[in-house]
């Protein structure tokens, strides 16, 4: 039973924060993700120094209650990928990162594997003129844009119609969006009155292709063509229209730049507000209290996240229609359904057992069970859970369970277990045999003439995939039967990848 108990975390810093890890034994740990989690817990000590320097800095009640670790648990950049955390009295916005919803899409298609490889050659170059050669033409207004950072999905049913004709947006069909709402968490809409510092990003009224919109990003973001390879569940698979062979897409990309501006203000302005007879946390990691006395900085809070996270669902869709563009154009017109759409990088108001407070997940993404689910189409299914392998490996589609113990909180990939510094000094044959039998879209094609002689380009071209490359990752398998074993979710269908679009 040992292998399927959560274990406790006895902490250095004799932190009282009850800490559980839902990790297989036979998932190695790294050191240095154990020691920026230790570095995390100090905000304990951190809150009660707040409280006693100032006395109306916080809540008396404020807390860092709980912290749940996912089986994807590795170094972050500050806070571990794979935690999930609940507080009391104080929001942390460094718990969610720059990449604020960053998170995965899913859908599915009537599309044969047969189709795809036989017109993969001609493919290749349609998807990278698309993604990244000025061809994912997107025209917006002033009045899309502000819509989508205050309204996303609902904001964008609201607003296409002027556009409807008009380069991606005859894509967009405005009745199928409609009904997909209702598979987007939250419908894909965090609503919100502002837009703060984003008066460059709204522009002018007049009509411009967006050229942030439809963006990969770096890093382990990836749009994926994939094969189901075998259904583990067939009565769930059967209601979310998952079959074997069958062609499916997994987008997973989040706000990119938008993000990031929205994090670095959020940043500088608790920093602001900081105590001034105090000095700054060592782990430099601030909290934000919810009172009356911070009500402007709280407000301000939540509306550069809303705008982030608004931005980051559409972008997905933009991603989503990029695909269907591409292969309409060169393979047929297809169906495809969303299945669904969700943030791991995000806080959420949340009561836990009668406590009000800020579920916090950063690389990790929500398992709800069927139960929990009862006011969605996943009602009688659970949550789906989308997660993905390393490049070039099989990817795997859960339902939820709503585990209390892990928050219903599950991983959102494998998890590194090489940093990508040390990725770069693997066996160079060990690559070589990798990117022989596997195909990857970026901005760069090797095969062009006039890069045989382009040593340098071709070099970062290696370099930036032997970063996400399969031997950076954990095995997929032991993480996701780690979801299974603690009761986390349950394995509904596994997929392989055709193609991977990287940025």
């Amino acid at each position: 039973m040992e292998n399927i108990i959560q274990k406790q975390w006895n902490s250095k810093t004799k932190s009282e924060t009850p800490v559980s890890f839902f990790i297989h034994n036979d998932v190695k740990i790294e050191k240095n993700a154990l020691e920026e989690l230790e570095r995390l817990l100090t905000i304990e000590q951190h809150i009660e120094r707040l409280k006693q320097a100032d006395p109306h800095f916080l809540d008396r009640n404020a807390k860092l209650r709980e912290v749940a670790i996912t089986p994807d648990f590795h170094k972050g950049a500050g806070i571990p990928i794979g935690t999930t955390m609940f507080t009391e009295g104080f929001v942390i916005p460094q718990a969610v990162g720059k990449d604020i919803n960053c998170g995965m899409r899913f859908y599915t298609t009537d599309l044969k594997e047969e189709e795809v490889r036989a017109h993969l050659p001609r493919l290749e170059g349609k998807i990278r003129h698309v993604f990244f050669e000025g061809g994912r033409d997107i025209p917006m207004t002033s009045v899309q844009r502000e819509a989508i950072l205050k309204r996303g999905l609902i904001g964008i049913l609201e607003s296409h119609a002027p556009l409807k004709n008009e380069g991606i947006w005859k894509y967009y069909d405005a009745k199928q969006q409609e009904r997909d709402l209702s598979n987007v968490n939250k419908m894909g809409s965090f609503i919100t009155n502002e837009a703060f510092g984003f008066e460059q990003f709204i522009g002018t009224t007049s009509l411009s292709r967006d050229a942030q919109i439809g963006s990969i990003g770096g890093g382990n973001h990836f749009v994926e063509v994939q094969k189901v390879k075998k259904i583990h569940d067939y009565a769930i698979a059967n209601e979310w229209n998952i079959h074997e062979e069958q062609i499916v897409f997994m987008i997973h990309t989040g706000s990119v730049s938008v993000g990031h501006q929205s994090a670095l203000y959020i940043k500088e302005m608790m920093k602001k507000i900081y105590p001034s007879n105090l000095t700054h946390p060592e782990n430099d990691i601030y909290i934000l209290p919810k009172s009356e006395r911070f009500e402007q900085e709280w407000q301000a809070f939540w509306s550069l996240l809303h705008n982030a996270a608004n931005f980051a669902f559409a972008n997905r869709l933009f991603l989503g229609l990029m695909l269907c563009k591409s292969l309409s154009e060169e393979i047929r017109d297809f169906q495809y359904e969303l299945l669904y759409d969700a943030p791991h990088n995000y806080v959420w108001e949340e009561t836990v057992e009668g406590v009000e407070g800020y579920l916090h997940r950063k690389g990790s993404c929500t398992a709800k069970s069927a139960e929990q689910m009862s006011a969605t189409p996943f009602y009688a299914t659970g949550e789906p859970v989308m997660i993905p392998g390393s490049m070039g490996a099989h990817s795997f589609l859960l339902a939820g369970k709503g585990n209390r113990a892990s928050l219903c909180s599950a991983s959102h990939g494998a998890g590194r277990q090489r940093s990508r510094g040390s990725s770069l000094q693997v066996d160079d044959a060990l690559f070589r045999q990798f990117i022989e039998n596997f195909t990857i879209i970026n901005p760069i094609d090797p095969k062009r003439p006039d890069l045989r002689n382009r040593r340098d380009i071709l070099q970062k071209w290696e370099d930036e995939l032997k970063k996400e490359a399969p031997y950076a990752y954990k095995d997929i398998t032991s993480v996701i039967q780690s979801h299974v074993d603690y009761g986390m979710a349950d394995i509904v269908a596994e997929m392989e990848p055709i193609f991977t679009i990287k940025g």
